[in-house]
């Protein structure tokens, strides 16, 4: 096997993802959804939707996906299409419900007000916390699970826990989460944070 076919899919560039979905292979799809499945669940949680809804919303979102994805002519505009897809399911549902629940003319007005495209602010924070999800992504196994453990659950693990899961001594567990940070800082930097 060489280097280059030796990554996993996960840790592809989009570039080479969409190609490989085009080509129906499931690893990549798998591997696509895996990275952008917290930023496609997101904006519906932004919206104020339950997890249910926001569950509806994601699989129609994919169903997109699936259906669009041969038809997009920049691998790099994948995040942005995503987040625009997904603000116009959760438009869709939030229209769908009013119409459950109201007078035509009143959901009329009221949707009047939404964008078209999904709002600078909104998009701007969406596209970090993505930066962020794949910064983490990045880093090694072993940091990337840590990082997960302390930050990630609610409530978050003890150091003992989390020293016997990674199969570490407890006392190295702070030495360690300093290393994985750095490591974090260091690609949120080159990602343009500051």
């Amino acid at each position: 096997m060489s280097p280059a076919t030796s990554v996993r899919p996960l840790a592809w560039p989009d570039e080479r993802l969409v190609r490989e979905c085009c080509k129906g292979s499931q690893d990549a799809w798998s591997a696509l959804i895996e990275k952008y499945k917290n930023l496609i669940f997101s904006i519906p949680i932004k919206f104020g939707l339950s997890r249910e809804d926001s569950a509806d919303v994601f699989q129609a979102v994919c169903v997109e996906l699936l259906a669009g994805l041969p038809k997009l002519r920049e691998a790099k505009a994948l995040p942005k299409w995503l987040m625009q897809t997904t603000y116009h399911q959760c438009l869709r549902w939030k229209r769908d419900r009013l119409n459950l629940l109201d007078d035509p003319r009143a959901i009329e007005k009221r949707l009047e007000v939404d964008p078209k495209e999904l709002p600078e602010e909104m998009f701007n924070q969406i596209q970090r916390e993505q930066s962020v999800r794949e910064a983490i992504s990045a880093l090694p196994a072993r940091c990337n699970q840590m990082v997960a453990m302390l930050f990630f659950e609610d409530p978050p693990r003890p150091y003992e826990e989390v020293a016997k899961q990674l199969q570490l001594a407890t006392g190295s567990i702070g030495f360690i989460r300093g290393r994985c940070l750095k490591k974090l800082r260091q690609l949120l930097e080159e990602k343009g944070f500051r």
